[in-house]
């Protein structure tokens, strides 16, 4: 099999001020790209790290086949209490979803894009997927569709895809070295029979790779997601995002493993372990050198409905759908005012980020400041408004002397869920803690008085000064604050070092 690198030099970094080169001077890993691709993006919930707090987006689960069985994965269909890909409450069928994204889009005008991601594959199910792309291309022509899969039918689909308008394409590519393959994948479906092992990997990479590349000579934009697999594709995934990025892919969102034993997978089962934060963010960091990463990925259900991090889809179950009456004519015209709305408003944004600013101490010579991470607790809309214990995850950002960067979000249980568990909360706690590895200030509209003690005992410096302030102006506060009061100053081996 020949599996051609264009270019193992990775590009020279233009960023400043923290570590990698997504940081400071490109916020949103998209700022690089050409105008052509980020007019397709920018607007992209599951692909800017900006619109992401503004626009929804939902997946329909019309595809419960899968051509391929991977470790790490284990399709459940009436599940309600799972938070992972391949888990939905229920199968539609292709009116139903239709019904459910129109009702969904009036209801969440927000919403911009509909997706299918399985619970399996959605080229496995090649019927059922189309005929949702087809009647919704006609019916709803203001929503974005995508389409999400493993790659193995892609070739054969791409034709079929470009006929229904759709610019945006993710395939899950976790490895481009069969003896790795056959780690994460025991068997694929190809030609009517099953094919175990090496041969197996061997065949669905060869088809990623041609998916790939036919997608984009089409003018197709192709995201490439990758699950982070400890010990059997880790340092692999580095060269994986070379050769994507080679190959037309014009961004890569390496994902953590899910790996618990409940989920009843194989990986679960037998113990393989998932990485750590940290252990993510350096392998998004070394890949970044050849590619544009997405950080802000949530992993979300095959079903999700709203904004990423949040899941409205049991507002949206078949039987409440089918009492709804929609007039989605009407729909539309309210959604445009409020499209038109939120796109001035980040344009307002985006023009004030490239302005000039006005530095009456440009030229003094301040203290060597060093990075430091900082926890939000939002519920989006770019904003500080979260109470820390009804937090389902924390938004993380490093944060330096002139500039910061998105790096991750850490999912987490609510300390608190307004009811008696709030008593329980001290091994949520403990957990919490955990998960905010790395954090030394965290940033929420309001803070108990437990987990605030906590928080300091282990490093962290819980802050609710803040609350409702735009995110990027909070960070900013908070570390200039900290540099001014002399508390991040640079350690003097790392002086010596600059």
């Amino acid at each position: 099999m020949e599996l051609p690198v264009i270019s193992n030099t990775a590009p020279e970094s233009s960023g400043g001020g923290c570590s990698s080169s997504g940081c400071g001077t490109a916020p949103d890993a998209l700022s690089h790209l050409p105008d052509s691709i980020r007019s397709k993006v920018q607007d992209h919930p599951c692909y800017s790290e900006e619109a992401h707090h503004y626009f929804a987006r939902m997946h329909v689960a019309v595809a419960p086949a899968c051509n391929i069985q991977c470790n790490y994965c284990n399709r459940k269909y009436d599940c309600s209490n799972e938070s992972r890909p391949g888990v939905v409450s229920e199968v539609m069928s292709p009116d139903q979803a239709v019904k459910k994204t129109l009702a969904v889009a009036a209801a969440i005008p927000q919403m911009t894009v509909l997706g299918i991601a399985g619970p399996g594959d959605p080229l496995a199910n090649p019927e059922r997927t189309f005929e949702t792309f087809r009647r919704l291309s006609e019916e709803a022509p203001d929503i974005k569709l995508c389409v999400s899969t493993n790659g193995l039918s892609l070739p054969e689909s791409v034709d079929e895809l470009a006929k229904h308008n759709i610019d945006h394409v993710t395939i899950t590519i976790n490895c481009v070295d069969p003896e790795i393959g056959a780690k994460i994948y025991p068997w694929i479906f190809w030609e009517n029979k099953r094919i175990f092992g090496v041969e197996g990997a061997k065949i669905l990479i060869e088809q990623q790779q041609k998916g790939l590349e036919m997608l984009t000579s089409r003018g197709i934009l192709v995201k490439v997601n990758s699950v982070m697999i400890p010990g059997i594709n880790d340092e692999h995934l580095k060269e994986v995002s070379k050769i994507v990025k080679a190959k037309g892919a014009f961004l890569h969102n390496v994902m953590p493993l899910i790996a618990e034993a409940e989920h009843g997978t194989y990986f679960g089962i037998m113990g393989q372990r998932e990485p750590t934060p940290l252990e993510l963010e350096a392998l998004q960091d070394s890949c970044s050198g050849d590619m544009s990463m997405m950080r802000h990925c949530r992993q979300c259900r095959a079903d999700a409905v709203g904004l990423l991090g949040e899941d409205r889809g049991a507002e949206f179950t078949i039987d409440k759908i089918e009492e709804m009456e929609i007039d989605y004519a009407a729909a539309m015209v309210e959604r445009a005012k409020v499209h038109d709305a939120i796109t001035s408003e980040l344009e307002m944004k985006r023009a004030l980020k490239a302005a000039p600013k006005f530095n009456p101490e440009a030229g003094e010579e301040k203290p060597a400041t060093r990075p430091i991470r900082i926890a939000i607790a939002s519920k989006g809309g770019g904003l500080v408004n979260e109470h820390f214990g009804h937090a389902h995850e924390f938004l993380v950002y490093e944060v330096g002397p002139t500039s910061h960067r998105f790096l991750t979000h850490r999912k987490c249980t609510p300390y608190c869920m307004g009811d008696e568990s709030c008593g329980d909360g001290e091994t949520v706690l403990g957990q919490i803690i955990k998960s905010l590895e790395g954090v030394e200030v965290l940033l929420a509209s309001k803070i108990g008085f437990e987990p605030w003690a906590d928080l300091e005992k282990a490093g962290i410096q819980p802050n609710g000064e803040h609350a409702m302030e735009p995110i990027e102006e909070a960070i900013r506060a908070v570390y200039d604050e900290l540099a001014a009061a002399g508390k991040l100053d640079m350690p003097a081996e790392a002086k010596a070092a600059a």
